[in-house]
């Protein structure tokens, strides 16, 4: 047996080195495939950390990815965000709120930009209150400052959603509270606190976001329509991109989906540990109909 054994053990040997060499070219056909499928050329995309601009802008990426670009995005202020389109450093963007949020930026920015109209409508903004707050408008916040300890919790502070409650804090009088800035994070973190004790508190907000779906929240009635009324989000590109990038360009033109498609990804990214890349890879797996309708023939 062990003579066996000896004389087989040079074949094994040498089926085991086979196997491995295979394995080996396969592996750098694999990079090599990886590679030529990604040489269209590199993407930026810029967005703003909001939960439902993270799901779009990570949907867009894995679909322009698929077919052949090397796409980078990055995360920044709204303001730097329409900047870095105007100036050319970004390629495009998926999130654009308009005609409300962003109008100022689009109005100072026209000229040097290409708006391709909404990839989602549907959408809103406004200051939001757990439903057991007993308040239903804004100009009521006056009279309960106390119970909201003179705060409105906002996110960052370049973005046009504070701008717009700038205002509305002018219109209405809400001389005697403060807008305080942070993040999305933050706004949702003091949001879960509160209702967690049942304190009253007043943020700013938008739709479509996760948090309508994790809790019972309301938006104030806004008298003066301060905040405008509903809202689309639009994609925005830099100037020479369709001649230089065509089916890029078309990609981004085309790309549409509705708020409750949106809505189903932002609730799986809020899952402990959830890697939002990835999510936007199975979600473009799991609606191939859809993103088929997204590329060019």
């Amino acid at each position: 047996m062990k003579k066996l054994m000896n004389r087989t053990n040079p074949l094994l040997l040498a089926l085991c080195v086979m196997l491995a060499v295979t394995g080996c070219s396969r592996d750098r056909e694999g990079e090599e495939g990886t590679e030529a499928r990604r040489d269209k050329g590199e993407i930026k995309l810029a967005y703003v950390e909001w939960s439902s601009e993270v799901a779009s802008t990570n949907v867009v990426r894995v679909v322009l990815e698929n077919q052949g670009y090397d796409v980078k995005i990055v995360p920044v202020s709204g303001a730097a965000m329409w900047q870095s389109v105007a100036s050319g450093d970004a390629d495009g963007m998926v999130a654009a709120w308009l005609p409300t949020t962003h109008g100022h930026y689009l109005e100072e920015l026209q000229d040097q930009v290409v708006n391709l109209g909404p990839n989602l409508e549907g959408t809103r903004i406004g200051l939001v209150v757990p439903s057991y707050v007993t308040i239903n408008a804004i100009p009521e916040l006056n009279d309960n400052v106390d119970k909201f300890d003179g705060k409105i919790i906002g996110i960052d502070p370049g973005a046009g959603l504070m701008s717009k409650t700038e205002k509305a804090m002018s219109e209405y009088n809400l001389d005697d509270f403060k807008l305080i800035a942070g993040s999305g994070a933050t706004m949702t973190g003091a949001l879960q606190d509160a209702i967690n004790n049942d304190e009253w508190i007043v943020v700013t907000g938008w739709t479509p976001h996760w948090k309508f779906g994790r809790w019972d929240l309301k938006y104030l009635d806004d008298p003066q329509n301060v905040y405008g009324g509903a809202e689309h989000i639009s994609t925005i590109v830099r100037q020479g991109l369709k001649e230089e990038m065509p089916e890029a360009y078309a990609i981004l033109d085309n790309f549409y989906w509705t708020p409750e498609e949106m809505a189903r990804l932002m609730v799986r990214n809020q899952e402990e540990g959830a890697d939002p890349y990835q999510n936007a890879k199975e979600w473009v797996e799991e609606n191939q109909a859809k993103v088929q309708g997204w590329i060019p023939e």
